[in-house]
């Protein structure tokens, strides 16, 4: 890229700006229908004047074939375009001519036609839809483009461009050289009438223009151009024809505090075939529908527009991921939510008959699906659940949700009934030893009582019987033999 002069009435205007290009690897396929024909939309806002104004002066050269040259449309994720030959009508009549405008509303800026890489704001009377998101205020550089970016930096070439030819103009080298632009409260037209290449001046003139819609259309209008795009050098400035958005993250410098830097990723970029712009050629391009259109969490879920859209109930609001509110879709956990794809106090159940709202006045429609209940809230409460939080992880198996109270009430019923069951069993083991003990004393010779007398350390056991007594008495005796007052046995 190449470092721009802004305009030093611009306020805002960031100086340390790191710019870092990387296309998003987040690619898309769309499977909606290509455009069966394209209506006649004229750019030239209320001229009814058959004759395409602005052209006569432009002679298409002898020898060629005059039938219709049209592209088919081109699938961009985010646009689809269509390019126009110097021979089919539509492009004449997609063409403004800013001479046949009110005067009072087309503004010559004096800065920008006698100025090299010098870019200027310039104030929209009405919301522009760009990639999703609605513009207010662009930039209009000399260089053949306008930058749509919030944040204003001095290399503005880099991305967030609407370009109809970016290159090397230099309007101070001829007097004739002028960027002109015209707003009538539904377009907004920027020209950039009679440039040169700043570094080749000898190859003529360039004049084209921009416009762009209050429907979110992007028109590029080519009524001279002296040579071939490819031709043009991109030594000293970037070539390019075409459209790109990017995010701005913030990040915070630990060494240095309250220092933040700013890095720019471009997430998309549409890029035009630079072979295509002739003389009298034009390019329309129609926005496709996108996450940022949803504003309820059902119809976002449930959207198939070629986008994995996902509601973010933290921040209200349904997005790929990919957009110009990238940081805050992260800082706010998003991602995380988004892979559950619920919504919380929502129906999402589709009620026909659908609600159709046509976004482009071309045969293009966008269908809408309804939901009859309001937006969710947030999948993770950060205060006390509500009634409907715990229904809600009551249905969470998968991840083992559950309130506290109900975690607590089972760790103390658990507790109770173990404790209780403890008790009952040492009782029960403490009876049956009473219980068999008495046993034994009472009926010395039962099975039991032997079982206990024969697995007595001693190698031989006799048992006394005190004379006059019925109570038996334990010694240990000699080896076989007789003694007085013992009954031995052989066999103890």
């Amino acid at each position: 890229g190449v470092l721009y002069e802004v305009v030093q009435s611009l306020p805002g205007v960031e100086d340390n700006v790191e710019v870092d290009i990387h296309v998003s690897s987040h690619r898309w396929r769309r499977h909606s229908e290509a455009l069966k024909s394209v209506n006649t939309n004229r750019a030239s806002l209320g001229q009814d004047s058959s004759e395409p104004g602005g052209f006569s002066d432009v002679l298409l050269e002898e020898g060629h074939d005059n039938t219709t040259q049209i592209e088919e449309d081109t699938d961009h994720n985010y646009y689809t375009s269509r390019t126009y030959g110097p021979y089919d009508s539509t492009s004449r009549d997609l063409w403004v001519n800013i001479d046949q405008m009110e005067k009072d509303k087309v503004k010559i800026h004096g800065i920008l036609s006698n100025t090299h890489r010098q870019a200027a704001r310039v104030n929209l009377s009405f919301d522009f839809p760009f990639y999703g998101h609605f513009l207010r205020e662009i930039t209009v550089a000399t260089g053949g483009f306008i930058y749509t970016g919030e944040v204003v930096h001095r290399m503005l070439t880099a991305t967030q461009y609407i370009a109809p030819l970016m290159a090397n103009f230099d309007p101070s080298v001829s007097r004739n050289s002028t960027v002109r632009y015209f707003d009538n409260g539904t377009a907004l037209v920027v020209q950039w009438d009679h440039v040169h290449l700043q570094d080749n001046y000898n190859l003529g003139s360039f004049t084209f223009q921009a416009t762009l819609l209050n429907d979110g259309r992007i028109i590029f209008g080519y009524k001279e151009i002296p040579v071939a795009v490819t031709q043009i050098s991109s030594t000293n400035h970037p070539v390019k024809v075409g459209l790109s958005d990017a995010f701005v993250v913030v990040h915070r410098i630990q060494q240095i505090p309250n220092v933040r830097r700013r890095t720019i990723y471009e997430y998309h970029r549409v890029e035009l075939q630079m072979s295509k712009i002739t003389n009298l050629s034009a390019v329309e391009m129609i926005p496709l529908p996108t996450c940022l259109q949803f504003t309820s969490c059902g119809p976002c879920v449930t959207a198939q527009i070629g986008f994995n859209c996902s509601w973010c109930s933290k921040l209200q609001r349904c997005s790929s991921g990919f957009d110009r509110h990238r940081q805050d879709w992260v800082d706010s956990g998003c991602p995380e939510e988004s892979k559950y794809k619920m919504c919380e106090n929502a129906d999402t159940t589709q009620t026909p008959p659908y609600s159709t709202t046509t976004f482009l006045p071309t045969t293009t429609k966008i269908r809408v699906l309804t939901t009859t209940r309001g937006s969710s809230t947030s999948h993770l409460p950060t205060s006390l659940p509500t009634e409907d939080d715990t229904k809600i992880a009551l249905h969470l198996k998968d991840n083992g949700a559950s309130t506290d109270d109900s975690a607590a009430e089972k760790k103390g019923g658990t507790l109770h009934a173990g404790l209780i069951v403890g008790i009952l069993v040492l009782v029960l083991i403490v009876a049956a030893a009473i219980l068999v003990t008495i046993y034994m004393y009472h009926h010395p010779t039962s099975a039991a009582s032997l079982f206990f007398i024969e697995r007595r350390p001693s190698r031989w056991a006799a048992m006394k019987f005190r004379r006059g007594s019925g109570h038996p008495a334990y010694a240990e005796v000699e080896p076989v033999g007789e003694k007085e007052g013992f009954i031995v046995s052989e066999q103890c």
